[in-house]
């Protein structure tokens, strides 16, 4: 996972685990879920440290219906405890669903928007955020912040194997990443997996740069070509950049957020770095693309290549393909002035000269949203970026296409 601000604890990788069984005696409770009319909707799939699936963050009053349940192979279902402290509520549930979960199994835990997996074997508790973490509970929180209706398709691990859980996901349109080598060091990790995602799958991957000033184009979460590399600015501080995040990326967005707790029902904390910014991303783009499929009556999700042709919009005459987004949100970002900077923030001041070193194509926010959807609904045409910032992006992705591939 990245280091949050500087001066955190630093939270470093360790390979997470999953255990458990389930026999065919355990009920499944299909009869309990009715197929009804679910309209469009959009996965995203956080891979982190584990999820608490008992926070009010998570919660929905509706309920998936079972061809979403199907289309995302799930194989158990939680009805989990709704009364009580975190603590009350894990013991209440642990012999009839925590210690059930194998690591082939992907469930959903009912009344809430999550359907979790935790393909990486040995962890204490699969899929739930153990009490030493919370890193992937904060993550999802940030997805959901800007996105609220989102199906959540969450993984837990940090290997090739968690990335491709999601990745060989047919309806999962969005994999967000908040892991990887300190410091940027250019060593191999998670980028045959992303590739198989992007490349092969056509999916978008929202992947972390670094929480230093380390160039992101060796990240192997951020770097790769086919992924969005994240770092972080000051929104609703001097909207300016974050010393500590990772320079030459595609975008910046949101360091700092309140996020949901890991090991209460209603806590939220203030945290920092690049492993918020990067599912907030991810949920800004969901948002764009759940009103998309409204918009043109597309009731699926996921771009496969067979069964929706490479494209995450798909319907009424629309085809909407995953570069389509991205050229979007390029052409959205933008730059914030260096006025705004101030000096006691602990910020770098976007530089006026050649700010793509900094931030890539610039900062994105919910105020990236509608522009976003008014361009490729073909409304509101946006403006081609400057000459210079192209160049400036276009090496930086020639850099990256020769470092990858």
């Amino acid at each position: 996972m990245r280091v949050t601000a500087a001066g955190a604890i630093f939270l470093f990788l360790m390979p997470l685990l999953s255990g458990c069984i389930i026999g065919d005696d355990v009920p499944v409770f299909e009869e309990e879920i009715v197929d009804e009319p679910f309209g469009p909707y959009t996965v995203v799939a956080p891979i982190d440290t584990g999820i608490n699936v008992y926070h009010n963050h998570f919660i929905m009053n509706e309920s998936y219906p079972q061809s979403l349940l199907d289309g995302l192979n799930v194989t158990m279902i939680c009805d989990i405890t709704t009364e009580g402290s975190w603590q009350e509520r894990y013991e209440a549930d642990k012999e009839d669903c925590w210690d059930l979960i194998s690591p082939s199994d992907i469930v959903w835990f009912k009344g809430t928007r999550i359907i979790g997996t935790s393909p990486d074997n040995g962890t204490d508790i699969p899929i739930l955020d153990d009490p030493q973490d919370g890193h992937g509970t904060a993550v999802t929180g940030a997805v959901l912040d800007a996105n609220p209706e989102a199906v959540i398709f969450f993984v837990e691990g940090f290997s090739d194997a968690a990335v491709l859980a999601a990745a060989n996901q047919p309806l999962v349109d969005i994999i967000t990443t908040s892991f990887g080598p300190i410091g940027s060091v250019p060593v191999p990790g998670i980028e045959d997996a992303t590739k198989v995602a992007v490349v092969q799958n056509k999916k978008i991957h929202a992947g972390a740069a670094d929480n230093s000033p380390s160039p992101a184009v060796q990240d192997s979460t951020a770097g790769p070509p086919w992924s969005i590399g994240v770092s972080g600015y000051a929104e609703e501080g001097d909207d300016q950049k974050e010393t500590m995040s990772g320079s030459y990326p595609d975008i910046a967005a949101d360091w700092t957020q309140i996020l949901p707790n890991h090991d209460d029902i209603d806590g939220y904390h203030e945290t920092s770095g690049t492993s918020f910014a990067t599912p907030r991303t991810a949920g800004l783009l969901s948002k764009i693309i759940l009103t998309l499929r409204f918009d043109y009556n597309d009731f699926s999700s996921g771009a496969d290549p067979v069964l929706r042709s490479g494209f995450m919009i798909q319907g009424d005459g629309m085809n909407i393909s995953n570069d389509h987004l991205r050229d979007a949100l390029n052409l959205s970002a933008w730059y914030p002035s260096s006025s705004t900077w101030d000096p006691l923030s602990g910020t770098m001041p976007i530089s006026p000269v050649a700010p793509c070193s900094q931030v890539g194509w610039g900062v994105v926010n919910e105020s990236n949203v509608q522009p976003i959807i008014d361009h490729l609904r073909g409304d509101t045409e946006m403006s081609q970026r400057p000459s210079d910032v192209v160049m400036c992006m276009e090496a930086n992705q020639a850099i990256r296409e020769a470092y990858w591939t």
